[in-house]
């Protein structure tokens, strides 16, 4: 009857080291994954800002705004240069057909009526088709001044948003803030203003085709040097700024 006894007690312990380990192996196994997520996240953070904030190609809109009174239609001669570049910026960078916003229900709803007339003249006589323009009424909100708006999508380049603290910048536990790498919105600022700034996004991509070659300056400076004369460049007005004559 005791060696019975002895058996049960050991075969209980055995079962209460079991779970012990079992839980034990348990709490490590969580402590080691919560570890290892940190550290994976924080190694994924790239050090390179061009990394952290790139410049984006997508399809944008390109907008225009034109002021209307409420007692007189018609455009400016401002107001038709915008317009004439607009039409020029579509058959350059355009995307897909151009949609014209015209206000309804404001006050200066007739003279919209007639500079839209205006509008759509100098649209097409600068090379955009009458399929290619949409008109579409809009009611401006509350008080505020209706405009007529031009719209027409195209390729642009976008980076940002900028402004994002994920961590702080400040003393931390965290391991991190001892590796001195950059913070996450450095750089951001200058990729976005480059992506505003230049003149045709798909130079951030890929470079573009060789112009053709100026051959009036060879051409002149080749027939000079077939006449024996210096093909060299003479500047009549070097010396006009000059304010001493020390060196000559």
């Amino acid at each position: 009857m005791h060696c019975q006894h002895m058996a049960i007690a050991s075969r209980r312990a055995a079962r209460g080291l079991a779970l012990r380990g079992l839980l034990i192996a348990g709490i490590a196994v969580t402590v080691a994954g919560c570890n290892t997520t940190a550290k994976d996240t924080t190694g994924s953070v790239p050090n390179d800002y061009r990394q952290r904030h790139p410049i984006a190609l997508k399809e944008g809109t390109r907008s225009l705004e034109i002021f209307v009174g409420s007692g007189r239609g018609g455009l400016t001669p401002t107001q038709r240069a915008e317009v004439l570049a607009f039409a020029q910026n579509w058959q350059r960078e355009g995307t897909g057909g151009l949609v014209i916003d015209r206000p309804v229900g404001s006050p200066n709803e007739r003279a919209a009526m007639d500079t839209l007339r205006q509008v759509v003249s100098i649209l097409q006589a600068a090379g955009i088709p009458s399929y290619g323009i949409a008109v579409r009424p809009y009611q401006p909100p509350g008080n505020k001044l209706a405009t007529i708006r031009l719209n027409h999508p195209q390729i642009v380049a976008q980076a940002g948003p900028c402004g994002l603290w994920p961590e702080d910048l400040g003393p931390t536990y965290d391991p991190s803030h001892y590796e001195n790498k950059p913070y996450w919105n450095l750089g951001c600022a200058t990729q976005r203003n480059l992506a505003s700034q230049v003149a045709s996004p798909a130079d951030l991509a890929q470079p573009r085709a060789e112009a053709p070659v100026y051959t009036a300056k060879r051409t002149f400076g080749t027939d000079k040097w077939r006449r024996g004369e210096s093909p060299a460049t003479v500047y009549p007005d070097t010396q006009k700024g000059a304010i001493s004559d020390l060196g000559k």
